[in-house]
């Protein structure tokens, strides 16, 4: 497994400590990645994204959409895995799966759907409007008082 030494980053930023989790939560992803069920990620404008699932065979009540905390994880249970069926070709992959999606900071799910066997799932970033960047006003203040009788004093 590959470490990360993030102490340089650390030197100039504040609040980036889950970075290093992040991090290792990807490159650990990569080395089990699996296959099933391929995905797209778009970006569909500045603030807004989505997931996009090919879960040919599954219908709604299969699939589960979980969000909290920093993550997503899109689960399907196949309801035909007890069905006995004798294939003479299997090109269709209809296997229960879990895929993981790790969340930025105020990204929230919008909305999720199924259609034509593709699970959409609209995902938004909703910056509060206190963490919105602001304009701070420079104004004068009198000095403290403690601090003026030092300067006397000096």
């Amino acid at each position: 497994m590959t470490a990360f030494d993030l102490s340089p980053l650390f030197q100039s930023t504040v609040g980036f400590d889950h970075l290093g989790h992040l991090l290792d939560t990807a490159t650990r992803v990569n080395e089990t990645a699996q296959a099933y069920p391929p995905y797209n990620i778009e970006k569909l404008g500045e603030n807004n994204y989505s997931i996009t699932l090919a879960v040919a065979g599954f219908s709604e009540s299969d699939l589960e959409i979980v969000a909290q905390d920093h993550s997503l994880v899109i689960s399907g249970k196949s309801g035909n895995e007890n069905t006995v069926v004798q294939y003479l070709h299997r090109g269709i992959a209809g296997r229960s799966f879990t895929r993981r999606f790790e969340l930025a900071d105020f990204i929230r799910v919008a909305n999720a759907s199924l259609v034509d066997g593709l699970l959409h799932v609209d995902l938004v970033r909703e910056v509060p409007e206190a963490m919105k960047p602001h304009t701070i006003t420079i104004g004068t203040k009198a000095i403290p008082q403690a601090l003026s009788e030092k300067k006397k004093a000096a």
